[in-house]
């Protein structure tokens, strides 16, 4: 297939050769230099930006970008954050250098999905990160929109028309068969639109067939990556919004909201955190060639969804959840009771978070423990 760069200019990052006027327009940027004020307010700006820019000496791509700038800061966010990250990719090809993947996973953190496995891919020895997907709904300023960019993300359009939305998945869709095909890049996108608020991780047909329709799926080397959190730093806020969306249908966050989320999924105690690749589907996807094309795409998300959940790493809460929803002890050879004393507690202090003026105690606590039985139930499932 044929490829002209210029088609995708209004979705793509940011090329080796547009790196450097796009550092130095970050720089120049207002309400980024007040961001960067915050974090370092004893420095002065002049100071800053001179060291900014003697660290970007010798930055040429925007994988150069992401092992100078970003892996120290996620590795501090790993360090800090969490109780260690681990990285399973034993059943892809042995073979690093010479193979590029699709890797679509559920969707725990708007930031550090694809930030984590971006590390996790370097420290293993494969030759290059992820590229993004990133909906523009959370591109809210400039220097946001500058620095994904320059951060391997394209942009996912959101809230268009039918004729628009169609036009935009094209567009999208040819641009990750030409990342994956022509610029030997790998791509991770979230199963769904959005997180599951309930962990209950489905991958959407929708997403599947918008990749169809720049090509072959074959030609895209599609990967369905799990991702397992001990604790979900968002899960008092996803709480917070079903009671929300309870009492008002109508209810919508707000783009601060979305921030709000943002910042607490990346600063909020994770827990262990475990990425586990399945073997990729093109192994099995010959066996749905028979189907009629509709059916195909259904067999196929539910195939996902099987490899996806039957990978899971389950933690003690995942199993004390699934005891305190169903008021039995069905799970109790797989936690002790200091185990279970450390949930209980966990979720009392998280419940304490929720600041509502009608707050509906009972209704959070089981939409907080459904979240974390989800993951058991679902693994059950796949088995």
């Amino acid at each position: 297939m044929e490829y002209d760069i210029k088609e995708f200019d209004e979705i793509r990052p940011y090329e080796a050769g547009e790196m450097k006027q796009a550092f130095n327009e970050l720089l120049a940027d207002r309400q980024f230099n007040v961001l960067m004020k915050g974090l370092v307010p004893w420095m002065p700006q002049a100071v800053r930006n001179a060291l900014l820019r003697l660290a970007f000496v010798g930055v040429k791509t925007p994988l150069d970008f992401q092992k100078r700038f970003m892996k120290p800061v996620v590795n501090y966010v790993i360090r800090k954050h969490t109780d260690g990250c681990s990285f399973d990719y034993s059943q892809l090809p042995a073979d690093k250098q010479h193979h590029r993947y699709t890797f679509i996973s559920n969707h725990r953190d708007i930031v550090l999905d694809s930030a984590f496995l971006d590390v996790k891919l370097v420290e293993n020895g494969f030759p290059t990160t992820v590229e993004i997907g990133i909906g523009d709904n959370l591109l809210i300023y400039p220097w946001i929109k500058r620095l994904v960019r320059m951060n391997k993300a394209f942009t996912v359009r959101r809230g268009l028309t039918a004729h628009e939305m169609l036009r935009s998945s094209q567009l999208m869709s040819r641009y990750i068969h030409y990342a994956v095909t022509r610029k030997a890049e790998n791509i991770w996108l979230a199963q769904r639109e959005g997180r599951a608020k309930d962990s209950d991780d489905r991958t959407q047909e929708s997403v599947l067939k918008m990749l169809a329709m720049g090509g072959e799926l074959r030609e895209l080397n599609i990967v369905p990556l799990t991702i397992s959190y001990e604790y979900d730093p968002c899960d008092y806020l996803k709480a917070q919004e079903f009671q929300q969306k309870r009492d008002n249908p109508a209810f919508k966050k707000s783009r601060q909201d979305d921030l709000d989320n943002m910042r607490t999924g990346i600063f909020g105690y994770k827990g262990r955190v475990a990425y586990h690749c399945a073997a990729p589907i093109n192994t099995w996807l010959d066996e749905l060639d028979g189907l009629p094309r509709q059916e195909r795409y259904a067999a196929l998300a539910q195939r996902m969804d099987r490899e996806i959940h039957s990978h899971y790493t389950l933690f003690p809460c995942n199993y004390v959840a699934a005891d305190l929803l169903s008021g039995k002890a069905d799970y109790a050879t797989h936690y002790t009771e200091q185990d279970k004393a450390r949930f209980e507690h966990y979720l009392d202090s998280r419940l304490a978070l929720i600041d509502l003026p009608n707050k509906d105690e009972a209704f959070l606590r089981e939409r907080m423990l459904i979240m974390y039985a989800n993951p058991l139930k679902n693994h059950e499932a796949a088995q």
